[in-house]
């Protein structure tokens, strides 16, 4: 299945609390819950202004509809073509 990053346009998402960044992923996870197992979350970067979130998902479509539903923006959304490491370099 696909996996696609997301960028979030958050304002000051990066002096969030611990237990507000719990509430935020617990807010993800019960929307994942009620998609069903077709999309799924693996991590999240965050930065000052923005979040970086990895999913796994069918297409874009689901990937929006979550971020609908969770309320969440999904300012961008990209498919990942590949992913590359210090392994890539190795001949």
């Amino acid at each position: 299945m696909p996996k696609y990053v997301i960028e979030r346009e958050m304002p000051k998402v990066g002096t969030l609390s611990d237990a507000e960044l719990q509430g935020a992923a617990q807010q993800s996870c019960q929307v994942l819950e009620e998609m069903g197992p077709k999309i799924q979350w693996i991590h999240s970067y965050i930065t000052g202004d923005k979040s970086y979130c990895v999913y796994i998902a069918p297409d874009e479509e689901t990937i929006r509809q979550h971020a609908a539903n969770s309320g969440f923006p999904a300012n961008q959304v990209n498919r990942v073509a590949t992913i590359i490491d210090p392994t890539t370099a190795e001949t």
